[in-house]
Parts: C-alpha cells; structure tokens; sequence
C-alpha cells in the first residue's frame, strides 16, 4: 500500500472517531465482499479488522500464535446480532486474509477470504 492511501485511510479513521492508539500498527486494507473496506492493525500485541464505514470492529482483539495465525473468542460478523461472538481465527497469505469463525464448540463455522487493496 502507497504512503498516499495509507495516509487517507489514517485520515478517515481519525475523523470517524475510530482512531487506533498512537502505538497501532497498519498491517494493510481488505476488501470484503467487494465493496466493504477494512483496516487490519495490531494494537498492544493484538489484532484487530476495522470495517471504514461504520467502525465495526471484526476481529476485535485477537492474539498471535506461535504458528503465525491469529485467534481470538471475540471475533464479531456484522450479518448477526451485534451480542454474538464467535472463535475465530486470521490466516494473511499472498495478498489476501482469511478469518474463520465458529460457534457452539467449533461445531458451526464460516469462512471468508479477503483481497488486499
């Protein structure tokens, strides 16, 4: 990502009142289901996947393993009620992000992959 794109998208967080602590750290921008811009930043040590529009916060904290995937019992979907959270997990590849969350034991899951912008 250009120092130009990340500099709008440090603008547009800090002015939706969405801004991360001075210590963040820009992993990069998604995209998810082609039209839903994400920021994906550490925090602390954590992760956390930021949808622009609104602030909803996807990820919402999850830890780094020692296999370099990220896990977390706080994972959020906005397609479902905003109390629901779910186990999830954050893969990054070549260019793209996966998150898989699960329910009641592991038993329900749902996975996306996102492109980076």
């Amino acid at each position: 990502m250009n120092k130009i794109a990340t500099a709008v998208i440090a603008l547009v967080i800090s002015a939706t009142g969405f801004a991360p602590a001075v210590s963040a750290e820009v992993l990069g921008t998604y995209v998810r289901k082609g039209d839903q811009v994400i920021t994906v930043h550490t925090d602390g040590g954590l992760l956390y996947c930021t949808r622009l529009t609104d602030g909803f916060e996807l990820c919402h904290g999850m830890a780094e393993q020692a296999d370099g995937t990220w896990t977390g019992k706080k994972m959020k979907h906005p397609d479902m009620p905003k109390f629901m959270t779910f186990n999830g997990t954050v893969t990054f590849g070549d260019g793209t992000m996966s998150l898989k969350g699960c329910a009641m034991g592991n038993s329900l899951c749902d996975s996306e992959y996102w492109p980076e912008q």
